[in-house]
């Protein structure tokens, strides 16, 4: 039971399990935050601590598999390198921060989680350093990762012999200066198209979300409405994101916290709310290193430099330690060993030394009052994501934030250029200021869906992006009224309606066969809920249509099989596929036309007995630490439960395998705030707590299951 009251703070729970912090002021209030994250997701941040610090081999699991895992971290070398950092915080941050882990740290002396006497480990204090750290976990396992595979997809197509125009329809307008001979002659060690064993753990992906906000004048409140749902892996427990409401004399705030630091991602205060959603700014690259005898070369001076070496020593229970070796210079970390002769990538992420400026922003979300002073707090964190906000005075906009890498003109970013060359060297970062951003948009309002949005700023920091689907699907909704209200924002978050399907079905629908299957597909409305037999033979299409085009033309069937059917790339990028297979002509489609390619499809595809969508659309939730292996009967696993939506309606619904495992990106948490009112209206995949023996360990399923919502207010009891 979580209750506490010690020296003006008291900590309780409302009647839903969601705890709420009173405090005298912000520091004895942050060291609440940290006490409740500490009782109710102490295993989840204990696990990410370990699995960040690239010691998972050493307390969990030895086994191969796992220190793959632990090599990745240890790569990243995000625990290591945040000393540095310490001196970036403000006396007050800096006091806010460690009143936060001193929280946690009481919680953890009180009782800390008995999953982890199971592996005879005892957790060190928490620091302030692991809330670095776990800011930059998620800022990067999500689809900055994503973005990163692509680059290297890139280069996998180039030494499989893809043509350039065919790459060129694939990645229009972000290939300048692609050198193909340079890029046949790099040695790749690590390929996307080799099964990862990274996510079979603990870390949840944050593959896709969507976020509005709209303007009074289009409300029945004459208020802004800020509604958020943010896509991540619903399959695991608990979920990712804690709901809390911090509060003191003056002042509150409620919303969805990220357990692991202070203060909340998406939510609101009395005069203010916003919500996020992930920005696919590509603030990852690569270069190509000329390397021998453990050095790299450079131009300028025609000199070669040795790399910096770094050994990481893994401990292994009951196993002989591992060292991984990794070399970095100021490009990165080396994918490759120097010491043999060739051309090998460096890689380098924007982000990677980030952290003391992001929590500084999160802060300041506290004092802001206005959506300007909402949206300059979240510019300037240093991850990519895009914030809409308003307030209570009627002002509306939206940020897009993270550290934009200055390349040379010309220069996308997308392709390795040669690291010899100076010229190729990031010049800095942009300020948040010329990054996209919006403020009280003329038609009332704006909706991010991770689409391409460099065209609401000075400077183009996406390179390839989800489609836009949702986002317009969103807006059509939007405009349809002009007294929208907190159950017309139920709504569209619970929307079903497929423009891509619109868009391919437009194609399609002429060419169907007088069939069983062709009546249905003839007939669908368009929509992925659980019992269409419509979605359900639609997809069947959508997937043979990439088969014969990117398959037979191109990728090779094994490569299509494995990209399809163990990664996410076809699910995050289909709008680069989707322009592909839309067109009325394409280099990759052969000497074939596309009426040809898509009866090809149809005639193949629609053999299939008709289901219905939710047939495929089962999943369950598994506990992160032990990972479906405990007995169904011990519930620490729930389900299986059917869900419906696809991967380009609002409420996204993606099931497919990544890493061998099965991975889901739906809502998993909605929200939605009207600035009329001091409540948020709330449900999500989980419950407060991750502790199994809780009543509030999966107590808001059902009501995301239904889509019901729960409220979340500051004076409820």
């Amino acid at each position: 039971m979580l209750k506490k009251s010690k020296d003006g703070l008291k900590i309780w729970r409302d009647e839903n399990g969601i705890p709420h912090v009173e405090a005298e002021n912000r520091e004895n209030m942050y060291w609440g935050q940290g006490y409740v994250h500490g009782k109710d997701r102490g295993m989840q941040i204990l696990l990410m601590r370990i699995l960040a610090q690239g010691r998972a081999s050493e307390i969990l699991d030895s086994s191969d598999k796992t220190l793959e895992i632990d090599k990745f971290f240890r790569k990243m070398n995000w625990a290591e390198n945040v000393k540095e950092h310490e001196n970036e915080f403000s006396e007050q941050d800096n006091l806010y921060l460690q009143s936060y882990c001193d929280g946690i740290n009481k919680a953890l002396e009180e009782k800390y989680p008995w999953e982890f006497k199971l592996f005879g480990y005892k957790p060190e204090k928490w620091i302030k350093n692991d809330c670095l750290v776990i800011s930059r976990m998620v800022g990067y396992l999500t689809l900055a990762q994503s973005q990163a595979e692509m680059e290297r997809l890139l280069v996998e197509l180039v030494q499989a012999d893809i043509s350039k125009d065919k790459l060129e329809a694939l990645f229009p307008g972000i290939l300048n200066e692609l050198d193909i001979d340079l890029i046949k002659n790099v040695t790749i060690n690590e390929r996307i198209v080799e099964p990862s064993t990274l996510w079979n753990l603990a870390i949840p992906r944050v593959m896709a979300s969507n976020n509005w906000v709209v303007s009074g004048d289009k409300t029945a409140s004459n208020k802004p409405i800020v509604c958020n749902d943010p896509h991540l892996e619903v399959n695991r427990l608990p979920n990712v994101w804690c709901e809390i409401v911090l509060k003191t004399k003056s002042k509150f705030m409620s919303g969805g916290s990220m357990p692991g630091f202070p203060g909340v991602l998406t939510g609101r205060t009395a005069d203010t709310a916003w919500g996020v959603t992930y920005a696919f700014i590509d603030a990852s690259d690569s270069w190509v290193e000329k390397c021998k005898k453990g050095k790299y070369y450079r131009e300028d001076g025609d000199k070669w430099i040795k790399f910096k070496k770094r050994e990481e020593i893994i401990k292994r229970h009951k196993k002989p330690p591992y060292t991984a070796v990794f070399y970095e210079n100021d490009h990165g970390i080396l994918d490759g060993d120097p010491h043999r002769k060739g051309n090998y990538l460096a890689t380098m992420w924007a982000a990677s030394k980030s952290g003391a400026k992001t929590l500084s922003a999160i802060f300041k979300l506290w004092e802001a009052v206005t959506t300007d002073e909402i949206l300059e707090a979240v510019g300037k964190i240093e991850t990519g994501w895009s914030f809409v906000a308003a307030d209570s005075s009627g002002d509306i906009g939206f940020q897009m934030s993270g550290l934009v890498p200055i390349r040379r003109d010309g220069i996308s970013g997308f392709i390795p250029l040669p690291g010899w060359k100076s010229k190729n060297d990031w010049k800095g970062f942009y300020d948040h200021k010329e990054l996209p951003g919006v403020k009280n948009p003329e038609n009332g309002y704006f909706a991010t869906s991770n689409q391409n949005l460099n065209c609401y700023g000075t400077v183009n920091p996406i390179n390839i992006a989800m489609g836009k689907y949702r986002s317009d699907r969103i807006a059509d909704l939007l405009k349809e009224k002009n007294s929208l209200t907190i159950d017309d924002m139920r709504e569209i978050q619970k929307d079903l309606y497929s423009i891509q399907a619109e868009l391919f079905m437009n194609i399609i629908r002429p060419l169907l066969p007088e069939t069983e299957q062709g009546d249905i597909l003839k007939n669908w409305n368009l929509c992925y809920d659980k019992d269409s037999k419509g979605a359900f033979l639609f997809e069947k299409v959508y997937k043979q249509l990439y088969r014969e085009v990117f398959g037979k033309n191109g990728f090779g069937e094994t490569t299509i099989n494995f990209l399809d059917e163990e990664t996410g790339v076809f699910i995050d990028f289909y709008d680069n596929f989707d322009q592909v297979l839309l067109a009325e002509n394409s280099v990759w489609f052969g000497e074939k036309t596309r009426q040809a390619i898509y009866k090809k499809a149809l005639s193949t595809a629609l053999k299939v007995t008709p289901e219905k969508w939710g047939a495929e659309q089962k999943f369950t939730l598994t506990h992160i630490l032990f990972n479906g292996n405990l007995p169904k009967f011990t519930k620490f696993d729930r389900g299986p439960v059917t869900s419906h939506g696809g991967r380009a309606t609002v409420h996204q619904g993606q099931i497919y395998k990544s890493a061998g495992r099965v991975t889901t990106f739906m809502p998993s948490l909605r929200m939605i705030s009207d600035l009329s009112e001091l409540c948020c209206h709330t449900n999500m995949v989980g419950g407060p707590s991750d502790r199994r023996f809780s009543k509030w360990y999966c107590s808001d399923l059902d009501n995301w299951i239904c889509g019901r919502y729960k409220t979340i207010s500051p004076d409820k009891q």
